[in-house]
């Protein structure tokens, strides 16, 4: 019985020390690794698209080529067109800048 006794004693012991030795603070949320900030824009980005234009754009975009390029605001592709028109008068130069406005790029 005096065996019993000890052996308790001792399993009692451990069980309460255990928690002295765990680790005291939980460990912070590991970041979001690349991929996954990857996936999110690229998800962002397809939102309009389905079927199998959304999977090829997906693929695309998630490469190791990485994302494509952010398209340009309206004010972006506006000075840009004026630039390349430049030297252009007149219906040549509303034509141009017609087409070179509705382009998305």
């Amino acid at each position: 019985m005096k065996m019993q006794s000890l052996i308790a004693a001792v399993v009692l012991g451990g069980v309460l020390a255990a928690p002295a030795f765990a680790q005291t603070a939980a460990p912070a949320a590991p970041a979001t690794n690349s991929q996954q900030n990857k996936m999110k824009t690229c998800n962002t980005q397809a939102a309009d698209k389905k079927g199998d234009d959304r999977k090829a754009f997906m693929k695309q975009c998630l490469s190791a080529a990485g994302a494509p390029a952010p398209t340009m605001t309206q004010q972006e592709r506006m000075k840009s067109c004026n630039t390349q028109a430049t030297g252009k008068k007149g219906d040549d130069r509303k034509a141009f800048m017609k087409q070179c406005l509705s382009t998305k790029s």
